[in-house]
This record gives C-alpha cells, structure tokens and sequence, in this order.
C-alpha cells in the first residue's frame, strides 16, 4: 500500500514504486526527502532548475520516472520550474487542504512523491501552470 503523507492526506494507495520510509531517506538527500516524503516546499529561486533550457525530460528525484517534457516548461515568475502539461500517465493529483486553503497537489505516479501543485493561471494550449519543486525532480538531457 501507498500513503501520501503530509499535507493534509490521508490516502492510502498502491503504488508501483515503494519503499520503506527508513529506505526512502537513504535514497533520498534530506531536501528531497522532505520535498518528496513530507509534502515540503522548497525556497522559491533555489532550484538549478529554474535556469535549465536544454532539451530533454525532467524525471522523479525518487524514483526516475518521466514526468515533464523540456518544451512543455514556461517562465512563470514564481521562481520554481513550472510546465504546462505532464507526460502521459506520469503525474497524479490529490486535493491539499493544508495551510487553510484547497489546492491540488500533484505527485508522481510511480512513488508517490509530492512534486508541487497545479493551478490554472498557465498558458497555453492547456492553461495550466504545475508549479514543481526542483528538488523533487532531476534532469535527463537528449
């Protein structure tokens, strides 16, 4: 079985990808481990992914999986790397009503990780913008 933890979740799921909370902070530097297993947010402007403008997809800190097209990220002014659309079957989506508001968080469909949110303020064609935390993701180039 799968949780989501943090957040405000209290879901339970299977997920694929799954390891044992003592295993996942082994794998895992303590950023992505909070990032990722505890629903934290990164420091916005901190990602060395802001600046990244190659080609290529932007993967799962955790566990690998393919989750952002290069040409599907956008400038968003937040200071986190934002995109407006995911890979096909590579992002999930939860309801978040922690910090005494409801947003939608999206996690990864292979392991669970949060990832960051979705909100509909993006360009187009999809209008959304999913606002990511760099640390929960690494970049693979072409």
């Amino acid at each position: 079985m799968k949780r989501l933890f943090g957040g405000g979740h209290d879901t339970v799921e299977a997920f694929p990808v799954q390891f044992s909370d003592e295993d996942w902070r082994h794998r895992l530097d303590p950023s992505q481990y909070n990032v990722l297993r505890k629903h934290a947010t990164e420091r916005a402007g901190t990602s060395s992914l802001n600046s990244e403008k190659r080609g290529g997809t932007f993967v799962c800190a955790g566990c690998g999986k393919a989750l952002f097209a290069s040409d599907t990220k956008f400038e968003s002014g937040t200071g986190w790397p934002s995109f407006y659309e995911p890979l096909e079957g590579a992002v999930e989506t939860t309801e978040d009503r922690s910090l005494f508001m409801t947003r939608t968080e999206v996690h990864c469909a292979a392991c669970g990780g949060h990832l960051g949110h979705v909100f509909s303020d993006g360009p187009r064609p999809t209008g959304q913008r999913y606002c990511m935390n760099g640390v929960a993701m690494a970049f693979k180039p072409v």
